[in-house]
């Protein structure tokens, strides 16, 4: 049975969903939070466009003209596809079946709106992602489907989520519409007492104390890596670590620069080294080889960067 459906969501896991979904499914109104001016057009509300189907670009979600507009798509279902923003349960409960959600974890565990960054950095080799029906909580609701993925050594945040969560993640959620529409959609109520919930993953988490062991420091620049940069303090400024590998050798104080090379720079670790690829200094928005940074003088063998705190 083809479902009538509202897509909410946004980037490139909202316009793959909605790919998906539209061959079997009418989609019946999409929304995406609105874009700031001069930004590049969401994927999502791109390929919406092109399909000619009504978008909804509401500040928030929480509006009465919102929740009467909601209403008029006469929806069946509400897929929640990458969405970041607060669906108030008044809108979720408006679809004749519900609403479902994605969500990058095997929930109850890593609850929250940065999941992955938080299973790197807690060095977990297991993870997955889970389909559920949404209710009032944050994450909390029936379970309808789950997939695992195993969490890599040297993956980082990045790596996991568009070499594995992303694609299963959109077979997931093709496999849990059709379950709906076929009417063999279970609702599995979470187990509480396994819950976890984490913060939202910013610069107050990420800073690093080099005097921790080397695993811990490179799980949590993996699970920083791409946003929101582990980082230390070289002379007063931030600087960030992307694309690094951890290395048994190394000799040097905690937090010292060892070696600057065309491919990476080498830190000192307690236990180790960090090989770093790319670095970020300061304000700049650009990842830069650490080669460069020395080149104009900002990266020096023999550097000590002190905590990031």
């Amino acid at each position: 049975m083809a479902l009538r459906i509202v897509l909410v969501g946004q980037s490139a896991f909202g316009e793959k969903t909605l790919e998906r979904l539209s061959r079997d499914h009418e989609i019946v109104a999409v929304y995406c939070p609105p874009g700031a001016s001069g930004d590049k057009i969401d994927p999502l509300k791109a390929k919406a466009l092109a399909l000619s189907l009504p978008v909804h670009q509401p500040r928030s979600m929480k509006g009465d003209d919102v929740h009467r507009e909601f209403a008029t798509h006469d929806a069946d279902l509400a897929v929640l596809a990458f969405v970041t923003v607060i669906v108030p349960e008044r809108i979720i409960r408006l679809p004749r079946l519900g609403t479902i959600c994605f969500h990058p974890s095997l929930l109850p565990r890593y609850r929250g709106g940065s999941a992955i960054n938080w299973q790197i950095i807690r060095g977990e080799t297991r993870g997955g992602l889970t389909v559920f029906w949404t209710d009032a909580g944050i994450d909390t609701g029936p379970i309808l489907l789950q997939k695992e993925v195993a969490i890599g050594p040297d993956d980082t945040t990045g790596s996991l989520y568009y070499e594995k969560i992303f694609p299963l993640g959109l077979d997931a959620m093709e496999e849990a519409v059709g379950r709906i529409a076929e009417g063999r959609a279970p609702r599995i109520p979470q187990d509480e007492s396994l819950a976890s919930y984490d913060p939202l993953c910013r610069d107050e988490h990420v800073g690093i104390d080099w005097s921790r062991p080397a695993r811990e420091i490179y799980d949590l620049v993996r699970g920083a890596d791409p946003q929101p940069g582990g980082w230390g303090l070289l002379r007063g400024e931030k600087i960030r670590f992307y694309d690094c590998r951890l290395v048994t050798s190394g000799r040097g104080e905690p937090g010292q620069v060892l070696a600057i090379g065309e491919e990476h720079a080498e830190i000192a670790l307690v236990g180790g080294a960090l090989r770093a690829r790319r670095l970020r200094v300061g304000d700049s928005a650009k990842k830069s080889p650490p080669a460069e940074l020395a080149h104009a003088g900002r990266l020096r063998v023999g550097d000590r960067l002190e905590r990031g705190r």
